[in-house]
């Protein structure tokens, strides 16, 4: 596994990063415990977690394997806050107040003093940024933060945050967005932004929720997210016909390389340009260690022309100017 810094910081990361969204709900202790096990052996650094993934109980269950699977000091540890439960609803709440607790309660269920990486999950329209912007200062000079960043953000939100964070002598190290072959919205501006201001790009769901591994072909799987009753409308949206041709693309790809489509998939995500990580969520240790099986793979020119040609999103005024 190769390592990456996170933009124009001193973090450095894994090349493929251990998303565990669905630990303490979909996925059993066991396949937890190996999925950690298995990605501390191959290298892997960075855990990716957050607050509301089971309501803190993935959070809960890395912090118990934290120190008797893997040590601490060699993970990059990543959790993002932001979003609370509320009458039953979760709800976005960047404020100053809610995010710091929120924090305080992430450092206790992990059993850990800081966090190698704090961001805030989603943007929260009823805050003002520079206050969110400030919570993440407050964490940095406390300790209690390495570093920082933001998730699931408009690219003016990553830019101005990285102006007004630097400002107050902190960098915003990472932002954290979905990124595949079914999904390259970020291609339009934050990309660029991270380019130009120096932040790197985690990339979540380079598998296009599980499409991309070819599952979804000719049915659903009743043991796939898009048979769950809570994941369902996860999957839904990149069950449709131009998802099904980049799928094919994928999977032609793959039959030509001799390898499986979530490899391609997977190699495809992570060495694109400004991407520092590319996070994989596994709900079993059986899958991650197929997704980490080929994880030094290296597409072709030909088939990356192919590939990007298939995927490409519908860019106009103004990233593309009128002739």
């Amino acid at each position: 596994m190769d390592y990456r810094a996170a933009g124009r910081t001193g973090l450095q990361v894994s090349s493929l990063g251990l998303g565990t969204m669905t630990w303490g709900r979909d996925t059993e202790d066991h396949d937890a415990t190996e999925q950690l096990a298995d990605f501390a052996e191959a290298g892997g650094t960075l855990v990716d977690t957050a607050a509301s993934y089971g309501d803190g109980a993935s959070e809960e269950l890395l912090g118990r394997l934290l120190g008797e699977v893997a040590d601490r000091d060699d993970l990059v540890i990543a959790t993002k806050s932001g979003v609370r439960l509320r009458a039953g609803a979760s709800r976005a709440d960047a404020s100053r107040g809610n995010l710091l607790a929120a924090l305080d309660g992430s450092l206790t269920r992990l059993n850990t003093d800081y966090v190698d990486l704090w961001m805030v999950q989603t943007p929260d329209p009823a805050t003002p940024l520079d206050e969110t912007l400030d919570a993440l200062t407050r964490a940095v000079d406390a300790g209690k933060a390495r570093y920082v960043g933001l998730s699931n953000h408009p690219g003016w939100a990553c830019a101005y945050a990285a102006a007004q964070l630097k400002s107050s002598g902190v960098e915003l190290a990472a932002v954290e967005m979905e990124y595949s072959l079914l999904q390259r919205g970020i291609e339009r501006e934050v990309i660029p932004a991270a380019l130009t201001l120096g932040f790197g790009v985690l990339g979540w769901s380079p598998l296009g929720r599980g499409v991309l591994t070819g599952k979804y072909r000719h049915s659903i799987p009743a043991d796939s997210r898009a048979a769950s009753a809570h994941l369902r409308g996860f999957v839904e949206p990149f069950l449709n016909a131009w998802a099904g041709a980049v799928v094919e693309a994928v999977a032609a790809a793959a039959e030509g390389l001799g390898c499986q489509p979530q490899d391609v998939a997977l190699a495809w995500a992570k060495n694109q340009v400004g991407v520092s990580s590319a996070i994989v969520g596994a709900r079993t240790a059986a899958q991650l260690r197929a997704a980490l099986a080929k994880r030094d793979l290296v597409l072709p020119q030909e088939i990356l022309l192919a590939l990007d040609e298939v995927s490409a999103t519908a860019k106009g005024y103004p990233e593309v100017l009128a002739p």
